[in-house]
């Protein structure tokens, strides 16, 4: 797979790229609205920059934002480490960008993860109370072997680090349906394979087996790190299948963080993910030109009610809703916004604005647009 991957970039691979390097520039500025030394981005698993076709991948993609940001380009780190395609990457990075472009010299390790100790020690290292380097970590291995659930959990409980998980489902399912590879499944499922084995065995499709491992996997890190854990999920079909290839997994213990995560991934589901029922936002590479990106009624009706069985017969403000409705669903605020409207139209809900502004559409998520639920 290594002398084949990085040949042509599939539109899969982009939008996973994509996600990665516009998620990160927006985290920034969250982080940034107190004041940080730096900001780092850690990619153990970088690869070369860009594939032979000539597209640039996820390190270059994210750098490019970083560079072209006055602020950014002062505030962030770029850690790349690929034990194959360190030294090309550094290439492929120096001709994109002038050797000045950054304040903090990025670097270019060479390192195996899971055997070098100093990559080990960085992730599990506990900093002062203040985290001085909050940081995204973006890791994605070949397959799963590298993958340690314990580790990347201390990583997470540090203040402001963040986590994207790149997740071969085809090979987590194959493993335990053979039964094989038990150290590698502990590594991921440290406290809960037993059962994990145990209860994939009652479910009847492929597809509730998948959600139940990634379910698992989210539980095995809320159940490690200390305080609230948001976790959101991206599934990515098959180019040429019906099939689920890969999950991505956002994992985050600050709520804009989340709410960012899903709006991104909103952005980017092309099949109209009903998330009440698989609550996954979903790329299908084989819907690309079918104009589906609308995300259909489902996720209205379904929302619809979540709002009116908690919020009926009372007046709240529409940011107020949000702020504390979304962390407790896979929903963004685009779903938010486009439900409210609706609900407006429908006779559910009345809305007003308070700051004697003229409007032209019904709701906005802001203090200025009360609700009164009906």
């Amino acid at each position: 797979m290594e002398n084949t991957f990085f040949k042509e970039q599939t539109s899969s691979s982009l939008i996973k790229a994509k996600i990665v390097a516009e998620y990160f520039p927006k985290y920034c500025r969250i982080i940034l609205s107190k004041p940080q030394k730096e900001v780092r981005y850690l990619d153990l698993f970088a690869g070369p920059g860009k594939y032979e076709d000539g597209n640039h991948s996820t390190p270059l993609l994210l750098a490019k934002a970083c560079a072209e940001d006055s602020v950014l380009s002062q505030k962030v780190h770029l850690l790349f480490n690929d034990n194959i395609y360190s030294g090309e990457l550094e290439k492929n990075f120096s001709e994109c960008f002038a050797e000045n472009s950054f304040k903090f010299k990025p670097v270019f390790g060479n390192k195996t993860v899971g055997e070098d100790q100093k990559i080990l020690n960085y992730l599990t290292k506990t900093p002062p109370r203040v985290n001085p380097y909050p940081t995204v970590l973006f890791f994605d291995p070949f397959g799963y072997k590298s993958i340690d659930t314990t580790v990347l959990s201390k990583f997470l409980a540090n203040w402001g680090n963040e986590l994207f998980l790149f997740v071969n489902i085809k090979r987590i399912n194959q493993a335990m349906e053979v039964g094989k590879f038990d150290e590698m499944m502990k590594s991921l499922f440290p406290t809960t394979i037993t059962t994990l084995r145990n209860d994939r065995k009652y479910k009847a499709s492929v597809n509730e087996r998948l959600v139940l491992i990634m379910d698992n996997l989210a539980q095995e890190f809320e159940n490690a790190v200390s305080g609230k854990l948001y976790s959101c999920s991206f599934k990515f079909k098959e180019e040429d299948s019906v099939a689920t290839s890969h999950f991505i997994i956002h994992f985050t213990k600050h709520q804009k963080g989340y709410e960012l995560v899903k709006q991104i991934y909103h952005d980017y589901d092309n099949i109209g993910a009903s998330l009440d029922k698989d609550g996954n936002y979903t790329y299908d590479a084989k819907q690309m030109g079918t104009n589906q990106l609308d995300f259909g009624d489902s996720n209205i009706s379904s929302l619809s009610k979540s709002l009116t069985e908690k919020y009926k017969g009372r007046k709240i403000t529409a940011k107020a809703v949000f702020d504390e409705h979304h962390p407790t669903t896979k929903w963004c605020g685009s779903h938010y916004l486009k439900t409210f409207r609706h609900m407006v139209d429908a006779g559910r809900l009345n809305a007003k604005f308070t700051d004697n502004a003229l409007h032209k559409v019904t709701v906005l998520i802001n203090e200025n647009c009360e609700l009164e639920f009906n």
